[in-house]
């Protein structure tokens, strides 16, 4: 298409402060989103750390099972509806969300990152109880970098990554 579109939607960063530290890079945003929802259990995270990550209006996408045909559908949420759905597991286990994994491009003011993780229990567990892979679109309004969307999709014992994950390389299912 040629030309640029015009955007009268603007972002609410006074609505959302961020710590600059966090959203200064590709790299300490990715962290941040990580860190945000990693804790024991019962432990609050800090949803208004994970709040001022997310451009207005961004989505989070698990890849979900709606009923009980297993067909998986992606699940719509934003930030607040994500945080109404892992609240309840959070008080009751712990969760720890690591990146070991990375394929980034970016073009401009926008980039998509591919990032597989393993969680875990207990940050010291031996293996993770779980492993995916996220596909993140991130925004850089000239002053910051935002998450757009996480969409994402776990292993299950018909989707494996079938080549050792190994950092930037996204393994092929």
């Amino acid at each position: 298409m040629a030309g640029a579109l015009k955007s009268n939607f603007t972002p609410r960063t006074l609505n959302m402060p961020a710590n600059p530290a966090d959203v200064a890079s590709i790299d300490a945003i990715i962290t941040a989103a990580y860190d945000s929802i990693s804790g024991p259990a019962g432990q609050k995270r800090d949803w208004a750390r994970e709040r001022s990550l997310f451009y207005p209006g961004a989505r989070l996408i698990p890849t979900a099972k709606p009923d009980e045909s297993n067909n998986l559908a992606p699940e719509m949420l934003d930030v607040d509806g994500f945080i109404a759905r892992v609240e309840p597991y959070f008080a009751e286990h712990g969760f720890y969300e690591k990146e070991i994994a990375r394929r980034t491009e970016q073009f401009g003011q926008i980039a998509h990152v591919w990032s597989t993780y393993e969680s875990r229990h207990r940050g010291d567990d031996p293996k993770p109880f779980m492993r995916g892979i996220n596909s993140i679109q991130l925004f850089y309004d000239g002053s910051r970098w935002w998450i757009v969307t996480i969409y994402w999709q776990q292993e299950s014992l018909s989707i494996q990554f079938q080549t050792d994950i190994s950092e930037q390389n996204v393994p092929s299912c």
